[in-house]
């Protein structure tokens, strides 16, 4: 990172921020918040206003919300708070001196600017089978991707979900409980393992089965079959055929990075920010689910730099990035923390797990409403838990003090966590 003022600039042309989604809406609503003047140019290349995307693979297959009723904010707030907001307009270049530069669309539309704000997001990982191109395969990012989705599982009888993430798992427990056969194929040895510990995924293993979702683990996805141009069937390694009507691939996501290579910003899973949102040049910001960036955990350990694919992160970081666009001093310190709704089990993550030497488990897995518990050296770093709301909010609120909870009374159900936490806060205090 070099030490160059982001906020270093001449005065109106303003901010051109390239990403209409979470990140891209907070930073120019928090521009404003901030008491900037200049103009505001908030482009994206979806032709829908900037939307929510969580209940894509929930609420919204199921029918229990529109497109319409996901918009962050109506289209009188960019007037009110004049942000020019553009749809349909997909950036391709961009470059810029100390003074600001010009971004160029797709359609030759030019973007002058100040100030540049990058918040592009993700798009899925795409693994190159063969019949990738039948209709009834799909990936699942964007609106347009859920409604295609949601017209398919209409009329299907089997889904098959390749990847057993949480987007795959949402869609997955949607439809099993709309009466479709439901098959998930995870090339792992367990579920959602790069989040969760072996205790989390061996529930949500046992408690999707029960369910009468298919689960196969460890298993080698060969091609898909078709008939007529539509996808018929997934054929496994051991020459297996699962039949499908409809396939949804869900195998991760990689950070749209291209604009941050051609301004020559240093990459590394994303686009790489100091905890101001700063990017290599000093210059442009970065924030969402394309910026790497410091682990914000204030507790010692584990990896140092981290990409968070989160509403809350987003959010969070957008702020700062802002603040750092204006000159002001903000640094992001925020305890992460994520959310999974998959059928009638909610998971809420507090904290990151990563490096953890002890966990305990609190209460019973086969009751649907426990907390696994993450410890480094004695002290709690984070929390997955199933159904268990309160758990969520004491370790989030633990987290984020600094405080901690005991390893050996942590595991009592009789002694809520939240007085836990009050009770050794108390005693450190003396």
């Amino acid at each position: 990172m070099t030490g160059t003022a982001a906020s270093a600039r001449p005065t109106g042309l303003g901010t051109l921020i390239i990403g209409n989604c979470q990140a891209g809406v907070q930073l120019a609503s928090s521009l404003r918040e901030l008491g900037d003047t200049d103009p505001i140019v908030l482009v994206g290349e979806e032709p829908h206003a900037p939307y929510q995307r969580p209940p894509l693979s929930k609420a919204f297959l199921k029918g229990e919300v529109t497109a319409d009723s996901l918009t962050f904010r109506s289209h009188d707030f960019y007037r009110q708070h004049d942000i020019e907001l553009v749809t349909r307009e997909r950036i391709v270049s961009v470059s810029r001196t100390a003074a600001g530069g010009v971004a160029v669309a797709e359609s030759r539309r030019r973007f002058a600017f100040a100030r540049l704000a990058l918040t592009t997001g993700a798009v899925p990982r795409q693994i190159p089978f063969d019949g990738s191109e039948l209709e009834g395969v799909s990936y699942l990012r964007t609106a347009t991707d859920a409604a295609q989705l949601a017209q398919g599982l209409a009329g299907a009888r089997n889904l098959v979900v390749v990847g057993g993430g949480f987007i795959g798992l949402e869609v997955a427990a949607g439809a099993r409980a709309g009466g479709t056969t439901v098959t998930v194929l995870e090339a792992a040895p367990r579920l959602v393992g790069r989040a969760v510990s072996e205790q989390t995924s061996e529930f949500y293993l046992q408690a999707h089965r029960r369910r009468g979702i298919r689960v196969v683990l460890n298993a080698q996805v060969v091609r898909f079959l078709g008939e007529h141009d539509r996808v018929t069937g997934v054929e496994l390694g051991d020459g297996t055929v699962v039949p499908a009507d409809v396939v949804l691939i869900g195998v991760g996501v990689i950070p749209r990075t291209e604009l941050a290579e051609q301004l020559g910003l240093t990459l590394d899973n994303g686009i790489v920010v100091d905890g101001s949102a700063r990017c290599s040049d000093g210059l442009t910001v970065a924030a969402g689910d394309c910026a790497n960036l410091p682990n914000p955990s204030i507790t010692p350990g584990g990896v140092a730099r981290l990409r968070l694919e989160s509403v809350q992160n987003a959010v969070e970081q957008a702020k700062i990035a802002a603040a750092t666009l204006l000159g002001v001093a903000a640094e992001y310190s925020t305890v992460p923390w994520f959310w999974s709704d998959q059928a009638d089990l909610k998971l809420q993550i507090a904290g990151l797990s990563g490096g953890h030497d002890e966990i305990v488990l609190r209460g019973d897995p086969d009751s649907e409403k426990f907390s696994v518990l993450y410890y480094r050296a004695g002290q709690l770093i984070a929390a997955d838990c199933i159904n268990k709301p309160l758990d969520f909010i004491a370790v989030r609120g633990a987290l984020h003090h600094g405080q901690n909870v005991p390893a050996d009374l942590a595991g009592d159900v009789s002694l809520p966590l939240k007085k836990l936490v009050s009770a050794v806060a108390a005693l450190a205090g003396k």
